[in-house]
């Protein structure tokens, strides 16, 4: 998820923001394309969707498609040396694949065993890998050149796909219309999170998102979990709204930031 995280500092390099976004003119007309595209396709298939599917029914398909993410993000937590995270992954994919009835109810949070995602890209961050700087993605949207490639190994390799392609020998249209739906799954989970609001209350809306996606990358790649921002007793989705306004109020203090006159040192005597 875009803004769904704990906030971390942003670096830049002597350059600010230029050295992340070399490609900064074609990102935005990029970004441009991909807002048509949400604006006549994406946003008002998810509006319909969510009209006439209850909410515990929208909770419970992101449910299926988080479990699904388990197996995946298991073997990346184990190439990440990551041992205990990974266990955490089996331990959720089993509990919520069985009492869980395939993902829809979240019974391994309610018994203490909480989230581990992880991603290729990720990993690569883990093992050394430069983020490449940022680029923007057709439909995918936001991204960098890591974690571009992350998202290529994430699609092949995934062993979820796998098992759909070869173990329940799905057709092409079957596969996609899954994909589709995650994606619809997706897009109605920014809107929930207050995503449009934020982005249309902005001055520059690809700015933010960009900032944000920084923020969000490199908090999910030091392991803040959004379940540290919850109380005792607290449902994990307050936790993700805290850790949502903790960003925006972030992001808002970065912009503050950029609009200041930088500071001339005085000449030396």
């Amino acid at each position: 998820m875009l803004f769904l995280g704990a906030c971390a500092t942003t670096m830049a390099g002597p350059n600010g923001m230029a050295d992340r976004d070399p490609h900064e003119e074609f990102n935005r007309d990029m970004w441009a394309a991909n807002q048509a595209i949400d604006d006549v396709a994406v946003r008002p298939v998810t509006e319909v969707y969510r009209a006439i599917t209850p909410q515990p029914a929208r909770r419970g398909l992101s449910n299926v498609f988080r479990n699904l993410t388990e197996p995946w993000s298991f073997i990346n937590n184990l190439l990440q040396g990551r041992p205990g995270r990974a266990l955490r992954n089996l331990g959720r994919f089993i509990i919520n694949s069985t009492i869980g009835v395939g993902g829809l109810a979240d019974h391994a949070t309610d018994l203490g065993i909480a989230p581990a995602p992880e991603d290729f890209g990720q990993t690569l961050a883990v093992w050394g890998v430069g983020d490449g700087g940022y680029v923007m993605n057709p439909i995918l949207g936001p991204s960098t050149q890591r974690d571009t490639v992350g998202t290529i190994v994430d699609f092949i390799a995934n062993p979820v796909q796998i098992f759909f392609d070869r173990g329940l020998n799905l057709t092409t249209t079957e596969q996609w219309a899954i994909r589709g739906m995650g994606i619809v799954n997706t897009r109605s989970e920014l809107i929930e999170a207050g995503v449009d609001d934020f982005l249309e209350s902005s001055a520059d809306p690809y700015a933010a998102a960009r900032a944000a996606y920084f923020e969000q990358r490199e908090a999910v790649i030091l392991n803040y979990d959004t379940a540290g921002f919850a109380g005792d007793g607290e449902d994990l989705s307050d936790s993700e709204d805290a850790a949502f306004e903790a960003a925006i109020e972030d992001m808002e203090e970065m912009e503050d930031m950029d609009g200041m006159e930088p500071a001339v040192p005085d000449p030396p005597e």
